[in-house]
């Protein structure tokens, strides 16, 4: 009868040593692969910035993305995503720039400026970056 009694005691007591090391092994996988899965995300910047960078190359490609989704480079219309890659395709053999500046209109639909990337990717473009205006002449337009 005694033996039943030091059982009980024994077992009242919870053991969260394999949960804590459950927790432990889990929190590293997540901090091992969380850069992974960050890898892979586009990066863009937003409509306006605090700093902008004055620094561009003589021969800017531009391609400009309008509120209705329509495409421009370098201020020539083309007709869709198709046309667009094949003549940034051209323009970067001619004059050996990859990097494309996007600026789209503030209204454009998201998909329409994803997909001038991936034209550019597409055509070669090594860096890409989003055209925004500045804070200080954002103000100055408007009054």
């Amino acid at each position: 009868m005694l033996k039943k009694r030091e059982r009980e005691k024994l077992n009242t007591e919870i053991n969260v040593v394999p949960l804590v090391d459950i927790m432990m092994v889990l929190l590293i996988i997540f901090m091992v692969t969380t850069p992974f899965i960050m890898q892979g995300s586009i990066k863009i910047n937003l409509p306006s910035a605090n700093a902008v960078s004055d620094e561009l190359p003589d021969k800017n490609i531009i391609i400009g993305v309008s509120e209705q989704g329509e495409f421009f480079l370098n201020g020539n219309r083309a007709a869709d995503e198709s046309e667009l890659t094949q003549q940034l395709k051209v323009l970067i053999q001619e004059t050996g720039n990859t990097r494309v500046i996007i600026e789209g209109d503030k209204y454009a639909r998201h998909g329409s400026i994803v997909a001038a990337m991936g034209a550019a990717r597409e055509a070669g473009a090594e860096k890409l970056a989003v055209s925004t205006i500045p804070e200080d002449k954002k103000i100055q337009e408007v009054q």
